[in-house]
């Protein structure tokens, strides 16, 4: 970190430091150590034989002209390689803000929220517009981010809030299952039902902007944030983080999607570098922030780290030129919070908000406030860039009509107990939903011997804390930071105070009173005697075993956010192995926020039955009661791949540590290859494969047809329709075009429920792209979800668009199609041996 005097000298202009001015230093520009080596444990390396570079526009320093730069691949058969090495340094290419940019992609709600907010804005004071962009510091005002009121514009400031679990710091909401949870039922409108909901209840406390969804990728499986996202794959996430924002915004608050981009991390979060190659950039980890905008997102919030050694609120590449111009995103960029590293290079690299405000929180300092009008003032930053930043910010208040009768915030985050709070009740009846989602998130990862469903059962056996309610109750650590009872949310501030919490003993005491069950229950995990003693008579053991995780600023028993291993917690392996010694009808059940390693007893005899509840939310045990006993039928699939040994995976946490101005160096070299990608290219047999799961029924699929849409027949770009409303030299929104987007070909099949019982079937369409085209060797496209009765057939088609069949091209930075023969594949898991083939030629089909 380099310390300036009271002159602060950024981009060749100078401003003199006032007396209030609350900055009196600087971090320097991608001040990083390249030569800090990664320690991935895990490796996996592909080959390599060309290297484009990292952008048409990026330039290396003089040092580095000798070392290889990142690889990736072109259209025209050349092999890919997403390798990466630490001692690499980029220059991120200087692209400029797209002010008054020619958007040939641009929905209507943003044309006429532009429209409006340009009209408001006309006549503000640069203090004014200044004003939108800089919080007013931590922990002043009501919300852990606020925008302060201008009176007088008869603007009455803006309330940001956590989390995307529901409303943080606050009481009478509802503590909704996690993302990876709503991932895991593969349901696009359950997923925007859930959205919906929560965006009802944080309109309802008076948030103007929640702060979700979080759509990081999950690259690593002991990533301490997983379980807020949506899984370890691209288009899962895709989906999910699309639905989820409409749900939202429909409701009327403005979604922040986050983090953008390569936070997936906890372990020095702040000081590392995610060096990740373009291609690999585009396809994998801004595809879900691509579909944020398709969804009209009002904003996004970008992460600690950096990226290829520029940090992520600063980064022109990520935030400039992929997301605003690549992607027209016409919504505000917002810092997290004290993500910002500078003053003039962040405004003019493409940060719009900086939160909460101050440079360190409760520093009362700042990069921006005075600072900001002084540089506009003196040209350091351009007053059309700030009018820029000052419509986007407004354009999102208007897109979600929060000019018309919104609510006042009616609590206080900081006094909850005080006159602040009005304590208004904004639950409904969201306990449904949650409920539901509990249980159509639920994966049945093993049943031998239909043990599942419960067929009331003389006696059960119930063993293990995590069956049970919390010494402490659903509340008692801060944040969740600790894990005592049922485990049914992760740790930090992706949380939500528990208005109450079903644990599962309490819900099955319920049915079991029904059903005249005997219940007895152990809930030492340490004494496996005990355990033993009460599961040995019992018709049913039902064991209990759950993994905890979460953000990096709490430690639980020595794990700082991200997992120190992927077993379960509290020796729950070891458990689970006393209990199957004695029993031979053992049930384990699986509250995780990731992957667990399961190999020391899935195989035993005696474990007949294992079930993945995830982090359901409030409802956890009368969820799980509605799967256990029939209610419903299981229909989750893994988000996720359960693998057989921690180093079969592609990716680890490095797990260096690190102080401050060193930088970690995160090093992708994995590229396109995560989760079940790198299980198929490297033909590793996992225990459980992402999509995986089972169901008390069973389903067959009939052969796959392939259709051309009339009129969509060839490949092809079309002229883009440019925004008429705007006139600038820039265009904005190539990759959302709409000869990329809409569907030109149909895959359909017909789904068949040949068992006894009624159920819901996820077919789950994955394409095999051309070998010449570096692609993994299939990847997900789409997904349904389909409910039949026994004997029942439904026909499922899905539609591909260009997109879906494109891979980025570093050397033309544009999406082409990769030419030869697409294979199509439609089956019950990722690695489904059964699934059924088709095939065809985009180019000529």
């Amino acid at each position: 970190m380099i310390l300036f005097p009271l002159t602060l000298l950024w981009l060749g202009s100078s401003f003199t430091a006032q007396s209030h001015a609350l900055s009196l230093r600087a971090t320097a520009d991608n001040e990083t150590s390249s030569s800090a080596a990664s320690n991935d444990s895990v490796s996996a390396s592909y080959s390599m034989t060309n290297s484009p570079t990292w952008s048409e526009s990026a330039t290396a320093s003089a040092q580095d002209t000798a070392s290889p730069t990142p690889s990736s691949s072109t259209s025209d058969g050349k092999t890919i390689s997403s390798s990466h090495t630490s001692d690499i340094t980029y220059i991120s290419p200087q692209i400029p803000a797209p002010l008054n940019a020619s958007y040939v992609y641009s929905s209507p709600k943003w044309v006429e929220a532009h429209s409006k907010a340009k009209e408001y804005l006309q006549d503000w004071t640069i203090e004014e517009k200044v004003t939108l962009t800089t919080g007013v510091g931590w922990q002043i005002g009501r919300c852990v981010g606020n925008i302060a009121a201008i009176p007088n514009r008869n603007f009455s400031g803006l309330c940001l809030q956590d989390s995307p679990l529901g409303v943080r710091f606050t009481d009478h909401v509802s503590a909704f299952p996690a993302g990876i949870n709503v991932a895991s039922t593969f349901d696009k409108d359950l997923i925007y039902a859930r959205g919906y909901a929560m965006g009802k209840e944080f309109k309802g406390k008076g948030v103007n902007v929640a702060l979700g969804p979080m759509t990081n990728m999950g690259r690593v499986a002991a990533g301490g944030r997983n379980w807020e996202g949506f899984g370890a794959d691209p288009y899962l996430s895709g989906w999910a983080t699309e639905m989820t924002i409409r749900g939202m915004q429909d409701a009327g608050v403005q979604a922040c999607v986050k983090h953008y981009v390569g936070n997936e991390q906890e372990r020095n979060r702040t000081t590392s570098s995610s060096n990740i190659d373009d291609r690999t950039l585009h396809e994998i980890y801004t595809h879900p922030f691509l579909r944020a905008v398709q969804a009209d997102v009002a904003s996004v919030m970008c992460s600690y780290n950096l990226i290829n050694g520029s940090w992520a609120c600063e980064d022109p590449k990520t935030l400039n030129g992929i997301l605003k111009t690549e992607y027209g995103f016409r919504g505000y960029v917002m810092s997290d919070w004290s993500a910002q590293h500078s003053g003039v290079l962040s405004a003019n690299t493409g940060l719009d908000m900086s939160m909460p405000g101050d440079i360190e929180m409760g520093s009362l300092t700042s990069y921006w406030g005075l600072n900001l009008t002084e540089s506009v003032k003196n040209g350091s930053v351009s007053e059309e860039r700030l009018d820029d930043m000052a419509e986007r910010i407004m354009a999102a208040y208007f897109l979600v009509g929060q000019d018309k009768g919104y609510p006042e915030v009616n609590f206080d985050s900081w006094k909850p107990a005080g006159s602040n709070n009005s304590h208004v009740d904004v639950q409904d009846n969201h306990w449904e939903i949650i409920q539901h989602i509990g249980a159509s998130s639920t994966v049945l990862l093993k049943n031998e011997n239909n043990a599942l469903p419960l067929k009331r059962p003389r006696s059960i056996a119930l063993i293990g804390s995590d069956l049970g309610p919390s010494l402490r109750g659903p509340n008692g650590f801060a944040d969740r930071g600790g894990l005592s009872g049922t485990l049914a949310m992760g740790w930090g501030s992706g949380t939500v105070n528990f208005p109450y919490l079903v644990d599962p003993i309490s819900a099955i005491s319920l049915q079991a009173k029904k059903d005249k069950t005997s219940l007895n229950w152990w809930l030492d995990d340490w004494n496996l005697s005990g355990a033993s003693y009460w599961a040995t008579d019992a018709e049913v053991a039902i064991v209990g075993i759950a993994s905890d995780s979460g953000e990096g600023y709490i430690t639980v028993d020595g794990n700082e956010g991200d997992r120190n291993n992927l077993t379960a917690w509290n020796q729950g392996d070891e458990l689970v192995k006393a209990v199957a010694a004695v029993n031979n009808n053992t049930i384990v059940v699986v509250h995780s926020v990731g992957p667990m390693l399961m190999e020391e007893w899935i195989d035993h005899p005696n474990v007949t039955a294992v079930l993945w509840a995830g982090l359901p939310g409030q409802e956890s045990g009368n969820s799980l009661v509605d799967v256990l006993y029939g209610a419903y039928n299981p229909s989750g699939r893994l988000p996720y791949t359960i693998a057989k040994k921690r180093s079969d995976y592609s990716a680890d946490i490095v797990y260096t540590d690190t102080n401050e101005p060193k930088i970690t160096q995160v090093d992708y070299t994995e590229g396109l290859f995560i989760d079940y990608r790198h299980f198929l290219a490297k033909n590793i047999t996992p225990r459980f494969e992402f999509g995986f799961g089972l169901t008390y029924t069973k389903f067959e699929f009939g052969e796959v047809s392939l259709q051309a849409i009339e009129g969509k027949r060839n490949v092809h770009e079309e002229n883009p329709k440019v925004d008429e409303n705007t006139n600038g030299t820039v265009e904005a929104g190539h990759s959302l075009l709409d000869y990329l987007h809409k569907p030109k070909w149909t895959v359909s099949v017909d789904v068949s429920n040949v068992g006894d019982v009624n159920g819901c079937e996820i077919p789950q369409l994955y394409l095999v792209f051309p070998p010449e085209s570096g692609e993994p060797p299939k990847v997900l496209r789409d997904f349904a979800r389909v409910n039949l009765d026994p004997g029942a057939t439904q026909k499922i088609s899905f539609n591909l668009s260009q997109y879906d069949v494109s891979i980025w091209d570093v050397e033309k930075q544009k999406w082409v199609v990769p030419n030869g023969e697409f294979g199509i594949e439609i089956g019950k898991s990722s690695m489904d041996k059964d699934a059924k083939k088709s095939s065809f030629c985009p180019q000529s089909f």
